[in-house]
C-alpha cells in the first residue's frame, strides 16, 4: 500500500499537468466593440511587390522585403486590437494587382491598406505620404465616357477612403516624425479597384540616404506598423460614430 502512494501521487501530478497544458492561455486580444447587428471589420493588408518584383532598391535593400516586414508587424498589432486581418501575401512571392484587388473585395465589411516605399528621382526627396482613389474605376465600354456619373457614384466611397488616408497619414507623422508630404488622390490600380475604403502608404524614400538608414532598423519599421494600426483604428472608430473626418488638420502637408 505504501508503495502505491508515490505512484498514485505521480498519476495525479501527470493528470494535472495535462489539464493545465490543454487550458487556453490567459492572454486574449481585446475584441473591437461591435454594435448589435454590426459585422466585424476585416483589414486587408497588402505588402507591395514580391517575388521577381523587388520594387525600389538601394544596394541589397529591397522594397518588397520592407513592405512584408511592416505588413506582418501591422497585422499582429491589429489582431491584438481584435480586428480580423488578411494578407495579400505572407512570404516572398509575386501576387498580381488583380489578385490583390480580388482579396480586397472578398469581404463585405473591410478596408484595404497597401504598403509601399518611394523611389524618388531626386536623392533629396524624403518623407511619408498616403494616397487614396478620388473615384472608382467605374464601368467600362459604352458607359465609360460618363465621367460625371462615375464621380457622383463613387463620392461616398472616395470620402471614406480619403478619411482612412488622413488618419493613417496623421499617425505616420506622429509616430515617425518624418516630413509630412500629406495625402494625395491617385488612381493606383489596387486602391481604385477595391470596392471598400482603401489607402496606399508610402513609408519613406528608399532613394534617400536618411530615410533608408531609418528603414533598415526594426524600431522604425515598427513605428510605421503602429501608425498603420493606429490610423485604421481611429478611422473605424470615427466611422462608427459617424463623425465628419474630411476636415482633419493633422494630415496637412508641411
Amino acid at each position: 500500500m505504501r508503495r502505491a502512494f508515490p505512484w498514485f501521487g505521480l498519476l495525479l501530478l501527470t493528470i494535472s499537468f495535462v489539464r493545465l497544458v490543454r487550458l487556453p492561455g490567459p492572454i486574449h486580444p481585446t475584441p473591437v466593440p461591435v454594435v448589435r447587428g454590426e459585422r466585424p471589420l476585416v483589414v486587408v493588408l497588402d505588402p507591395g511587390h514580391g517575388g521577381a518584383d523587388s520594387g525600389a532598391m538601394c544596394g541589397t535593400i529591397m522594397e518588397k522585403d520592407l513592405t512584408l516586414d511592416v505588413a506582418l508587424r501591422a497585422e499582429l498589432l491589429l489582431r491584438l486590437k481584435g480586428y480580423t486581418t488578411v494578407l495579400t501575401r505572407d512570404n516572398d512571392r509575386y501576387v498580381s494587382l488583380a489578385e490583390r484587388t480580388a482579396m480586397g473585395n472578398h469581404a463585405d465589411d473591410s478596408l484595404f491598406v497597401s504598403i509601399h516605399f518611394n523611389d524618388g528621382q531626386r536623392a533629396a526627396a524624403s518623407g511619408v505620404e498616403t494616397y487614396y482613389a478620388g473615384q472608382s474605376a467605374g464601368p467600362a465600354g459604352f458607359f465609360s465616357w460618363l465621367s460625371s456619373w462615375q464621380r457622383s457614384a463613387s463620392t461616398p466611397l472616395a470620402a471614406k477612403s480619403e478619411s482612412l488616408a488622413r488618419f493613417i497619414q496623421a499617425a505616420l507623422v506622429e509616430r515617425t516624425r518624418a516630413l509630412n508630404r500629406g495625402i494625395k488622390s491617385e488612381q493606383f490600380y489596387v486602391i481604385a479597384n477595391v470596392r471598400h475604403p482603401a489607402a496606399l502608404v508610402e513609408g519613406g524614400f528608399i532613394t534617400n540616404k536618411s530615410d533608408v538608414t531609418k528603414l533598415t532598423t526594426t524600431e522604425y519599421r515598427q513605428q510605421i506598423a503602429m501608425a498603420i494600426s493606429d490610423g485604421v483604428h481611429r478611422h473605424w472608430e470615427a466611422a462608427r460614430r459617424d463623425e465628419p473626418t474630411l476636415t482633419l488638420a493633422a494630415a496637412r502637408p508641411e
